[in-house]
């Protein structure tokens, strides 16, 4: 087990590599001809059709008649394959996903900045934005009305009007059902069980899915990165909360209600530190930006000032550490020792082959220092102690947006392209 740091490009891709999770055949068996082609050629860039009929095991009048319909529906389109072999005569064609077939938004929202992308149906990120918010509980609307503003600046800098978009894919920490768009508890929300998704959808009068943040970073390295091609691993946030996504067998796994997976919510304390969720032991209480803060506080270390802000506070924090400032070096490594009790757990419950570390305090390394490192190979069981791969990502704000616009291809996917609705 080990942990390697690296730069991550997730959110960048070539039309020619494709986007999308690369299934294996046996992943693609319950869906209909039509949609296992039409995964294909999304997650192919460009493919030939017989290589499709080789590849899905079909045979070749049935790609030609079903790939014949997607694209006098217009999703698909002949381009001359990318080949390098040069020979006489016509050249071969492939088959691609039409970019313009289609648009969506992803977004991103949080207590600091709202963030959104706006991509098109060949993958490719057209225009992001931002908006700045506070930390301040708000009601449904006035987090509705903060996405408008941020989904008008992005069309805007897009150049696209927004009746163009198709389906809108939205993050927001909490504990959310995907299935139904209810949103049972969130740091951003004032009520509890806030029908996000139904009053987005209504007033965008677009289908607008909405999914637990981690979850959202998750799909962007399932669609647009490295992911693509892992048919197992788990995803770790820490921010002002803590968060986990799950791939298995090349999907996202939720649970049976779609919502589960909440580490941050397990308990690492009986009746331990107090979280923002009301209950007590929680891991974010102890792992946490706000977490690590509270402690400071409590070490009689000097508390942020009015003007700090958190990020500001905990550099401030980490910079003492560095200099040898024991009181915060303590913090840091008390953190470290919860952060290897989650690794530890994720290995034991569902045996990753790889778990990426992602959010802002992974800038301070004293959190997965050799310290940390040995407690967690003391705690993991003896054979995925050396088995599982441990990556420390350096993502930017976007790439969760980029995440959420994987929530609206996918429901494009199934309505429009699968249903043809």
């Amino acid at each position: 087990m080990s942990v390697k740091i690296i730069e991550n490009s997730s959110g960048t891709i070539r039309p020619s590599e494709g986007y999308g999770p690369i299934l294996r055949p046996t992943a693609r068996e319950t869906y209909s001809l039509r949609q296992q082609i039409f995964e294909l050629v999304r997650a192919s860039g460009r493919i030939a059709r017989a290589k499709i009929a080789r590849t899905l095991n079909i045979s070749p009048g049935s790609v030609t008649a079903l790939t014949a319909e997607l694209i006098s529906d217009g999703f698909l389109r002949e381009v001359e394959e990318i080949s390098r072999e040069i020979s006489r005569g016509r050249p071969p064609v492939a088959l691609e996903l039409v970019p313009d077939a289609l648009y969506v938004i992803g977004v991103k929202l949080s207590d600091e900045v709202h963030t959104a992308t706006l991509t098109d149906f060949g993958g490719n990120a057209l225009a992001s934005a931002s908006q700045i918010t506070n930390a301040d509980k708000k009601t449904a609307n006035q987090l509705l009305l903060e996405t408008e503003v941020l989904i008008k600046k992005v069309c805007e800098s897009a150049k696209l009007p927004q009746k163009s978009i198709s389906a809108i894919g939205v993050g927001i920490s909490g504990i959310v059902n995907y299935t139904t768009g209810v949103v049972s508890w969130s740091p951003l929300l004032e009520d509890l069980d806030t029908p996000l998704g139904n009053i987005f959808s209504t007033h965008f009068e677009t289908p607008v899915c909405i999914d637990n943040d981690a979850n959202v970073l998750t799909l962007a390295e399932l669609w647009f990165g490295a992911g693509r091609a892992l048919s197992n691993f788990a995803v770790i946030t820490i921010e002002h909360g803590v968060g986990m996504g799950f791939v298995s067998d090349n999907r996202l796994f939720r649970g049976a209600h779609s919502m589960g997976l909440e580490l941050g919510h397990s308990k690492v304390h009986l009746d331990g530190a107090l979280c923002r969720c009301g209950q007590r032991g929680c891991l974010e209480a102890y792992l946490a930006d706000y977490a690590l803060a509270r402690e400071a506080s409590t070490a009689l270390i000097t508390p942020p000032t009015k003007r700090q802000n958190l990020n500001d506070y905990l550099k401030d924090l980490y910079e003492m550490a560095k200099l040898g400032d024991q009181a915060s070096l303590k913090i840091f490594k008390r953190a470290g020792r919860y952060l290897a009790v989650a690794i530890s757990n994720v290995i034991h419950l569902f045996d990753p082959k790889l778990i990426i570390l992602s959010g802002k305090p992974m800038q301070y390394e004293f959190l997965y220092d050799e310290e940390m490192q040995t407690e967690m190979r003391s705690l993991a069981l003896y054979k995925s102690r050396y088995d599982t791969q441990i990556e420390i990502q350096s993502w930017g704000s976007m790439v969760w947006a980029r995440g959420a616009t994987a929530l609206a291809l996918t429901e494009l996917t199934k309505t429009v392209v699968v249903e043809g609705h």
